[in-house]
């Protein structure tokens, strides 16, 4: 992987209930955020030696299809199969703003690194 051979699994993320569409990497603090198809958010906290579950966020009605933290402030996006993009305060682990496109269906998000923006 990455032209070596040498790769292995670092962390085993254990705890959602059914199958992972997603999984992203805090750009500076130990965390992971995943998202599944068991509805639900997924933050991670992880060392050297091993990751583990700090909390759940719950409020999407479909598969969770892709999960972001936000580049510049304390937030997380998520996208789900309910056509809906949530985000949600990773302090207060609470839902604070969801946006709906009732006739529209949300893949993958991503994150402007210097300006406020999301493309979904």
């Amino acid at each position: 992987l990455f032209g070596g051979t040498d790769a292995v699994v670092k962390y085993l993320l254990e705890g959602h209930d059914r199958g992972v569409n997603w999984a992203s990497f805090h750009h500076s603090l130990p965390l992971i955020i995943s998202g599944a198809d068991d509805r639900q958010v997924k933050l991670w906290r992880m060392n050297e030696t091993k990751a583990w579950e700090v909390d759940t966020m719950r409020g999407h009605t479909n598969n969770v299809s892709c999960v972001i933290f936000h580049p510049r402030r304390d937030l997380i996006v998520s996208n789900s199969e309910d056509r809906s993009i949530r985000v949600w305060d990773i302090s207060r682990r609470v839902g604070v703003q969801t946006f709906r496109r009732e006739h529209d269906r949300f893949w993958i998000l991503a994150a402007h690194p210097e300006h406020n923006l999301l493309a979904a």
